[in-house]
């Protein structure tokens, strides 16, 4: 499978005698400035990494600066992080059939976006949204509408929708509607998927044995295309299989265990994908939680001997 991300040397890979696989990672906070999630990405050992642009509980975010937008640029180069992913507010819901919902959502992607290409982030990744009881189909052809104007807007970042819980009435628990979504977007190349493997497990697809991983898989590349799948949220889940509940548990302490995050881990067809944690950071006064699960994750890649 041949990746979609540039890559070059990670010193922090070569200063920690880290391997080159897995590409693994996780979200961290922009309080203080964008650059300083790369310091705490770093801090815990990660080789890619996830942000919000902005405040994701907002509409609207403080301005970005261009000494602001340079010094991320700069910390992301000096550490190698590559790639660096950004996640949408949460508040977006391209899938509205609230006219002015719509609108504002839109609007506050096209800010995103922009944000993005200032950062030097090459890719976005959302929730595709809720239809709110105009049906799925109806979602759909929001959704696709809207990113239909997003990337004819903004030629420099490319949109990843999130496989989902299937909670209630979003969009995005079944890979057939994202299949929907990625067909009808025309700019094929900057349209593709995040697959998280605690929602893709709660909307009932089994990851646990290596039988039901390579199932799911096929699944996938056969509704979807495994060339479309541009990253990872490697989340464990609270809820069961099929539960549709979107609770994220730390790794192999949840309902998936330790066999899924392997059966992925040693799949070679995405060794060049990143692999993002979206789990709690403070076990308590002296752990992270980053760092415990980056750990079990590098051993699970491990080839059995």
């Amino acid at each position: 499978m041949t990746s979609v991300w540039r890559r070059r040397s990670n010193p922090l890979r070569l200063s920690k005698g880290m391997d080159r696989y897995p590409l693994v990672g996780a979200h961290h906070s922009i309080e203080g400035g964008h650059d300083r999630a790369v310091e705490r990405a770093v801090r815990v050992g990660c080789l890619c990494l996830q942000i919000f642009t902005k405040n994701n509980l907002r509409w609207d975010g403080k301005p970005l600066t261009k000494e602001g937008a340079l010094a991320f640029r700069r910390a992301v180069t000096k550490a190698g992080l590559e790639p660096v992913v950004a996640h949408s507010c949460y508040l977006i819901n391209l899938a509205s059939p609230d006219d002015t919902i719509y609108e504002r959502s839109i609007a506050a992607f096209e800010d995103e976006l922009d944000r993005c290409k200032r950062l030097g982030v090459k890719a976005i990744i959302t929730h595709p949204g809720s239809h709110t009881g105009s049906g799925a189909q109806a979602g759909v052809r929001r959704i696709v509408d809207a990113t239909n104007r997003l990337l004819k807007g903004s030629r420099d970042v490319s949109i990843l929708m999130e496989t989902t819980a299937g909670e209630g009435t979003s969009i995005g628990g079944t890979f057939e509607e994202l299949a929907a979504i990625l067909n009808g977007v025309r700019a094929r190349t900057r349209i593709g998927v995040c697959f998280d493997t605690c929602h893709t497990f709660a909307a009932g697809y089994d990851l646990r044995s290596l039988k039901k991983y390579r199932d799911t898989m096929k699944h996938f590349d056969g509704v979807i295309g495994i060339e479309r799948l541009r990253a990872f949220h490697l989340n464990d889940c609270q809820g069961k299989l099929g539960s549709h509940v979107d609770r994220h548990e730390q790794i192999g302490r949840g309902r998936l265990g330790d066999g899924a995050f392997r059966n992925l881990l040693r799949d070679g067809r995405f060794r060049e994908i990143p692999k993002l944690l979206e789990t709690r950071k403070r076990q308590d006064g002296r752990s992270d939680w980053d760092e415990i699960n980056l750990a079990k994750l590098r051993k699970l890649a491990r080839p059995r001997r």
